[in-house]
């Protein structure tokens, strides 16, 4: 079957696939995926009422893509004083992650599963007048209905991995379907450029500018909870492990063991990518010897504990700030790593894995400019922490991490210009 007549089924089996949907969303409710006060959202029933003026919908997929947007979002804020924003998110960990960071103006919405009836619902209410993807998200209703309507639309902060890219060649005719509808495509590397103009994406409408990730705020922190911490931890060398999975903390253990005997003080300070996995990585630790209170559990590091699980959402800035060191998880196991802006704009030193190919460039220039740790192995990163311990050598290493780091700007920037050029000046909603 040829891509036009996937595509066509595709969408045909998404007008009756309701009862599917609906089916998907007891599931889902059951296992904690979904949030049962605003279920009906993904549906594209909404919560809120649709504001008055233009209205920019940016979709990002989850936590991470919706925050390399809110800079976006409040640039786009400060130039034209009129728009309204809103977006969309399908995990309900970045809708709570969003809830005190939105900027002035915006909303938040579950995005509809890919069903016909639940977008043109959706569509309906929203009347945007502009979308804009982020990443990776390319579900074929939403494009489809959304362009149907005249609506154009951006790809910002594009990126495909090797896998995606293998993935959608199967379906040319279906990629370039859906990538043709876009009016413009704001990539990350020439790798992902090279993809999507295999895929069907005309080069003339391509422009690589980086990654929206190198000139996002740094992350925030509550300054009250960062002081009772500095406090607590007073005189103690703090490194940190963060966005873990499982595989990892086990090696995390085993490193600090080693590590604490030999810098007196040492202090671990865990944060599991997934929260709930909270208890799995205490047990984790315990099974090295190492006692951990919970941060759900309202508690705080003990005098006699050596390690603390943060267990909980959306406070990233705090850890890195606490930490000399950071080791950034999904790199000792293969998931591809996780975003070393983060730690290096809050001055943390940068430990990683080998397996980091969602952002290998920047970590290929932080290492190149000494400001990160390559490990693969709890020896490795025992030995990492061990050398960072010394303050001047992490003083260092955050340094060159920062300066590395801050090369990347005017993605932004170059996005804000794009989404307003597809919004004439006074122009109301669609």
């Amino acid at each position: 079957m040829g891509g036009p007549l996937v595509l066509a089924a595709y969408l045909a089996l998404s007008s009756i696939a309701g009862p599917a949907g609906r089916h998907v969303l007891r599931r889902r409710l059951e296992r904690g995926k979904e949030d049962p006060a605003r279920a009906t959202e993904r549906f594209g029933e909404p919560s809120l009422p649709s504001p008055d003026g233009p209205l920019v919908w940016l979709h990002a997929a989850s936590v991470g893509e919706a925050l390399s947007i809110l800079k976006l979002v409040k640039t786009l804020g400060e130039i034209r004083a009129e728009l309204q924003f809103l977006v969309t998110t399908g995990t309900v960990s970045s809708s709570k992650v969003l809830k005190s960071r939105l900027p002035a103006r915006t909303r938040h919405q579950f995005v509809p599963y890919d069903l016909r009836r639940g977008v043109r619902r959706f569509l309906d209410h929203w009347r945007p007048a502009i979308g804009v993807w982020t990443e990776s998200e390319l579900w074929p209703a939403l494009i489809c209905e959304t362009h149907a309507r005249g609506v154009p639309m951006v790809y910002v902060n594009a990126r495909m991995s090797a896998a995606s890219h293998r993935r959608w060649r199967r379906l040319p005719g279906v990629s370039g379907a859906l990538l043709g509808r876009f009016r413009k495509a704001l990539v990350q590397d020439a790798e992902t450029a090279g993809f999507l103009e295999s895929l069907g994406l005309p080069k003339e409408r391509m422009e690589v500018t980086g990654t929206l990730k190198g000139d996002s705020d740094a992350l925030p922190c509550d300054s009250e909870e960062l002081a009772r911490f500095a406090k607590r931890l007073d005189g103690r060398r703090v490194w940190l492990a963060a966005s873990t999975h499982p595989g990892e903390e086990e090696m995390v253990a085993a490193a600090h063991a080693s590590a604490a005997a030999r810098v007196q003080g040492l202090f671990l300070i865990v944060v599991p990518r997934h929260p709930e996995r909270g208890p799995q990585a205490a047990d984790r630790l315990r099974e090295s010897g190492i006692a951990a209170e919970l941060r759900s559990d309202g508690k705080l590091p003990s005098d006699s504990d050596s390690a603390y699980i943060a267990d909980t959402l959306g406070e990233l800035g705090l850890w890195f700030r606490l930490a000399y060191a950071s080791f950034m998880g999904g790199s000792l196991i293969d998931v591809g790593g996780h975003n070393p802006y983060e730690p290096a704009a809050l001055d943390s030193a940068v430990i990683h894995g080998p397996h980091v190919k969602n952002f290998a460039e920047i970590y290929k220039r932080i290492g190149d400019a000494g400001g990160a740790i390559q490990v693969d192995s709890a020896r490795s990163l025992a030995d990492a922490v061990v050398r960072l311990a010394e303050p001047e050598a992490a003083e260092r290493f955050a340094r060159a991490a920062g300066e590395a780091c801050s090369h990347d700007d005017g993605a932004t920037a170059r996005a804000a210009e794009v989404v307003l050029s597809f919004l004439p000046q006074g122009s109301g909603q669609n």
